[in-house]
């Protein structure tokens, strides 16, 4: 089954994230995240295989792509024709196909990633058992995924999201699809405050701007990137017991 937004959604979508995904504090700060949890495990798979094959599930409009190829030959794969687009408009190695069903052969990458992709999916556990699949034995895969369904925002609803998790609630999906959890902690605890009193404001004004992604204090745009950023030389020590986000590391072991 194809999991995808209707395409005048889709497009509209795809293009303000192509606009803002280079600079926008969100975008940045979860990328300076990642990069922290990526570089030990592409420094100890990189030791194994030369060059690491990596994929990005669910790739959208290729930024996440850019920044994995500074740790091997990166390329993404995604249901969406216009994600596509932007992504081969910028040069990057990029397939058609769907999470449930992944056009790629097992145990082809020694790294997959889905980046805020397996919330989209309406048969979850069957998108991780695929990423599983194409994972090569003793290969990662990194997870990122929003949290806590008191949390839903406009976001999710234009996104069309079918669900936020509790860090239990991914855990079980991963360990279902055959994965060891090495690593699972709450992220964004430092915009939880704020995030949750402006969706809470949206609902009782019934406010709904295009997308979140829009809302932004230009002059700010730059301090907040750097605050939230500065969550990577911390969650790699010590776990939060809320966040907006949560980030996993997972195993076939």
């Amino acid at each position: 089954m194809e999991t995808t937004l209707p395409q005048e959604m889709q497009q509209h979508t795809y293009a303000i994230m192509d606009g803002v995904e280079d600079t926008h504090w969100w975008f940045v700060g979860r990328r300076a995240i990642l990069e922290s949890f990526l570089r030990p495990i592409a420094a100890q798979l990189g030791e194994l295989q030369s060059p690491l094959r990596i994929l990005d599930v669910g790739c959208g409009t290729g930024a996440n792509i850019r920044m994995l190829s500074q740790f091997g030959a990166a390329e993404g794969v995604d249901v969406s024709d216009d994600a596509l687009e932007f992504c081969r408009k910028k040069g990057l190695d990029v397939t058609k196909g769907t999470a449930e069903d992944l056009p790629f052969a097992d145990e082809s990458f020694g790294l997959t990633t889905a980046l805020d992709v397996i919330e989209h999916l309406d048969d979850d556990v069957a998108g991780l058992k695929e990423m599983f699949r194409v994972t090569k034995k003793g290969g990662y895969s990194l997870i990122f995924v929003p949290a806590f369904m008191w949390l839903w925002g406009v976001q999710d609803d234009i996104s069309h999201h079918r669900i936020r998790y509790t860090k239990k609630q991914i855990v079980e999906r991963l360990e279902a699809a055959g994965y060891t959890v090495e690593r699972a902690v709450y992220a964004n605890f430092t915009f939880f405050a704020p995030i949750l009193a402006g969706r809470l404001l949206m609902r009782v004004t019934g406010i709904k701007p295009a997308s979140e992604n829009n809302i932004n204090i230009s002059a700010l745009n730059g301090l907040f990137g750097k605050i939230f950023s500065s969550e990577a030389s911390i969650l790699n020590r010590i776990s939060f017991p809320f966040g907006v986000s949560i980030v996993i590391v997972a195993k076939k072991a």
